[in-house]
């Protein structure tokens, strides 16, 4: 059942005691005023539906103390240390001086209800409720988004340690796995198969021996009913066994396959976890929090939390679905292509986005045509190339100038393809061309508005928050939520936000 706050205070209450030492205007001293008007009892009541049963602790203090472990970047065992010795903590939590706090594991437990509940970020949907009660977001209608890159909480794996490990994991697991008859490795063994790794034809029989144990455990599973972590297991199994390899040179041989899967899993620890280049020389293995900020104030405006790899443009659009209409959206080229432009027209927003640089072929010079260089008539359906020959695109958004290019005074110029120039038209072509000739009348708006996005970044993977600390999506997009509410109210509370009798407001400095 859910636990209550007792309204009265006791002999020992560390803001009646030491109240006065906590700083005024911090995040601690705003909590303790004002946490159960921002976590009330009923915001939590569904995750203990049951009258009956051991109160759970607070829903006012546990809130407190999962908004004070982001602020500070805790661990669950370091956060309830600090409620137990910390007089902020205590102070912020409203408990008293000889309060011994709660077991870490409650923490875990809050967490995985709220995952599991309707609403698994209320926290930071409280904190944007009381930034829409201030106003302090009325009449500002520029939106900043961006994203950036965390790393995971776990090691990377190559392909043998994956095999091993999945099938390690299945044959402890599953009698049925276990009583498969195995070769390639004794799979209780925590070590990593012994294997001349220098050895091509060594390496290669391993992953073989690999591969084969995985397909032979596969096969056991025909026509046996799986629940659904079973089913996810087994398709673990089915991923792994099949993303790196690719078949030998003789039947029922395999090697590691010579390219990388698109989508590849790279841990099977955490299977959602994903591999992302952040420049071609420089890449990171982990998630990506995505934010849409005003850039004013600093205030974050959505959150979410993806694998690496995901790309931002749809999920930047995906941050703006709550918004009234008429935003100035601003965002650099990752936000750029004409599907988002495109989407963001139909929400009837204006795109300050950096344009996507347009292709430039290595074997032409330095003063090659681009396509900004060729005329399109959109409505007539037509292009018109630099030296003035103009060509109907066909169906497939594709115009061939073919023998028109023979002999051509500026061919050198414009392609190198012995055929000549094909020039293509993709369905958003429109909406990318004008925001390249739109450009230099929006670039002003994105060099002053923009760089606040980044501030709030900052703020975000600060204290220790670069790295995710728990494993799967879901688990780190509600942490990711609550960085975002924390970051959210020491902002507000920075700009002045107080409670009267009129509710949330902004104090004039």
């Amino acid at each position: 059942m859910q636990g209550t706050s007792d309204p009265n205070l006791e002999l020992l209450d560390a803001g009646v005691v030491v109240g006065h030492l906590v700083p005024a205007g911090s995040v601690y001293t705003f909590l303790a005023e004002h946490r159960q008007r921002l976590f009330p009892d009923a915001m939590f009541a569904d995750l203990f539906p049951s009258p009956r049963g051991r109160p759970s602790v607070p829903a006012d203090v546990v809130a407190t103390v999962m908004v004070l472990q982001s602020l500070e970047g805790l661990s669950d065992r370091d956060a309830i240390d600090a409620l137990r010795t910390d007089l902020k903590w205590k102070v912020a939590a409203g408990v008293a001086l000889t309060d011994e706090g709660f077991h870490p594991t409650v923490l875990t437990l809050w967490r995985n209800r709220l995952r599991v509940s309707q609403a698994p970020e209320r926290i930071f949907d409280a904190v944007r409720a009381v930034v829409t009660d201030t106003g302090v977001l009325t009449g500002r209608t520029r939106r900043a988004l961006d994203s950036t890159l965390l790393d995971d909480a776990v090691a990377t794996q190559d392909t043998v340690t994956q095999l091993v490990s999945v099938i390690r994991r299945m044959r402890r697991a599953f009698p049925v796995a276990a009583a498969v008859e195995v070769s390639a490795h004794d799979y209780e063994a925590g070590s990593k198969p012994s294997c001349a790794w220098d050895d091509p034809v060594a390496r290669d029989e391993l992953v073989t021996g690999l591969v084969n144990d995985a397909v032979a455990i596969l096969g056991a599973f025909d026509g046996v009913d799986l629940d659904d972590e079973q089913t996810r297991l087994v398709g673990l199994l089915g991923l792994v066994a099949g993303q790196d390899v690719e078949p030998g040179e003789t039947e029922g041989t395999w090697r590691v396959a010579r390219r990388v899967s698109k989508d590849r899993v790279i841990s099977t620890v955490d299977p959602e976890t994903r591999h992302m280049h952040k420049s071609p020389s420089a890449y990171r293995d982990g998630y990506k929090a995505h934010l849409a900020v005003e850039p004013e104030t600093g205030i974050i405006t959505g959150c979410d939390l993806t694998p690496a790899n995901t790309g931002d443009g749809p999920v930047g659009v995906g941050l703006l679905v709550d918004e009234e209409p008429g935003l100035e959206v601003l965002g650099d080229s990752a936000y750029g292509s004409g599907p988002v432009r495109a989407d963001l027209q139909a929400a009837n927003h204006t795109a300050v986005i950096k344009p996507l640089p347009l292709h430039r072929n290595r074997r032409l010079g330095d003063d090659q045509f681009t396509r900004d260089d060729f005329t399109i008539d959109y409505q007539a359906g037509t292009v018109t190339c630099p030296q003035g020959h103009t060509l109907t695109i066909d169906a497939a958004g594709v115009a061939r100038f073919r023998k028109r290019c023979d002999g051509c005074p500026v061919r050198s110029r414009c392609t190198a393809a012995a055929g000549g120039k094909t020039f293509k038209v993709t369905a958003h072509d429109q909406f990318l061309a004008a925001a390249r000739a739109d450009w230099r009348n929006r670039i002003d708006a994105y060099r002053q508005h923009r760089p606040m996005v980044e501030r709030s970044i900052a703020w975000l993977v600060a204290n220790g928050h670069r790295r995710v600390r728990y494993r799967g999506v879901e688990r780190n997009r509600i942490a990711l939520s609550v960085r975002a509410a924390t970051i959210n109210l020491r902002r507000l509370i920075n700009l002045g936000l107080t409670w009267n009798s009129a509710g949330w407001s902004i104090a004039p400095p």
